[in-house]
Parts: structure tokens; sequence; C-alpha cells
């Protein structure tokens, strides 16, 4: 699939989807917090998903039609992740030092970052081929 580039609002509706899965533009509309976005920029967003084959329409109930997300959060996590990645030249230090002075990581992230981590290169090893080394 080619990448796909999504909006800050494209995004929050795809993250009221993953939460309910299956969904109406009504339901996914009153998903958001007051003040709300209108329904027909709701609509409007959610067909412009569709057309991106983000989310799909399964059926219709009444006048409303029923969507569902076609792409994985994950997915879309790690794909947003490289491309903010790529304003930093691919590497996470200047962005965890970007980060952490504009206070947004904590001693405890770190901490937790470095469990993360460890857990990770616990989980590599493991994996290697008996006899071989590095």
């Amino acid at each position: 699939m080619a990448q796909l580039k999504l909006s800050k609002l494209e995004l929050q509706i795809l993250e009221a989807f993953w939460a309910h899965g299956k969904a109406s533009i009504r339901e996914i509309q009153e998903a958001f917090p007051d003040p709300r976005p209108a329904y027909t920029t709701i609509q409007t967003t959610v067909y412009r998903l569709e057309g991106k084959k983000a989310v799909r329409r399964l059926r219709k109930i009444g006048n409303a039609h029923i969507f569902e997300p076609m792409v994985a959060r994950d997915v879309t996590r790690h794909r947003l992740l490289d491309e903010i990645l790529s304003f930093f030249g691919g590497r996470a230090q200047p962005m965890m030092a970007q980060l952490a002075e504009a206070g947004k990581l904590t001693r405890e992230d770190i901490r937790e970052l470095e469990r993360i981590i460890e857990k990770r290169d616990r989980e590599l090893r493991n994996a290697e081929p008996m006899g071989r080394t590095k």
C-alpha cells in the first residue's frame, strides 16, 4: 500500500473508529469532545478517508452508512513515527532531545524506555540461532 498521508482531523477520526470499530458518521461526531466539529465536516473527512482506502462502508441502516477502519492503529502509528523521524534525519536521539527540551519527556519516560529496550534486547538475544555469537 502507498504511504498514507493523514491530516490531524483524519487521525482523530481514525482514533474514534479504532475505539468503536464499526460506526456511523453521527457516532464518530459524538465521540469528539465539545466543541465538536460539524457533522458535515466529519462526513466530508470520512468520505475523504474512504477515498484513501483508510475506511470502508459496510452497510446502510436507514439513512446512516456504517463504516469501519481498513488500516490498523499500530501500522498507522508506525508510519507516522517514520514520517516524524524523517524530520530528524531518521534518528531518534535528536527527536528525544527536542522532546526533553520542550519538557515533554520525563525521567520516568526514560526509565520506561530503558525497560522496553532491555526487554527487546533480551528477546533478540533469545531469538538468535544456537551457536551464533556476535
